[in-house]
């Protein structure tokens, strides 16, 4: 993965594992994923991973490979903990403190017609959660520690989003 500085600039190449262990900011891509109805995709991490096993998360995603923008990283983990396929949009980027280290946090959204084939090694369970309900959720689940901050900043950024077409 690309080790990057405060601005998001490239500083070289460096393994997870050495990024995480030294603090060294990199990037994640993840995707918030709706369905035309406007539901959240929610799901609960496998038991059996190393990083937050069991926890509920809301966006898809992972670590951005050398080269690849939040958007290819984001698409390339909802392909493969989802089976699924979406034009990705990146929305909004954030440093990111939550966690096991702290990262860029590139969110991306989508809207998925259909979940294919979740990879049980990654995705215990999946629902779809209305924006009310997901409130609720995030209240009384155990999510991962950056969840809360991504439905905010996106609720906002959607919300300026429509402030802006009305202009």
């Amino acid at each position: 993965m690309e080790r990057v500085d405060a601005q998001d600039r490239v500083l070289g190449v460096v393994s997870r594992r050495e990024a995480v262990r030294e603090g060294w900011l990199h990037r994640v891509g993840v995707v918030v994923c709706r369905d035309r109805q406007g539901r959240f995709l929610v799901h609960r991490r496998a038991e059996q991973l190393s990083r937050f096993p069991g926890h509920y998360e809301l966006g898809v995603g992972g670590a951005a490979g050398v080269g690849e923008s939040y958007e290819q990283a984001a698409a390339r983990e909802l392909s493969e903990e989802l089976g699924a396929r979406a034009t990705v949009c990146l929305q909004f980027k954030f440093l990111n403190r939550s966690g096991l280290s702290p990262h860029w946090l590139g969110v991306c959204d989508a809207v998925l017609p259909e979940i294919v084939a979740p990879d049980r090694g990654e995705v215990a369970w999946h629902g779809w959660l209305t924006e009310s309900e997901l409130r609720r959720t995030l209240q009384q689940w155990t999510f991962t520690p950056d969840s809360q901050e991504i439905f905010a900043r996106y609720l906002a950024s959607q919300a300026t989003q429509v402030d802006l077409r009305h202009w």
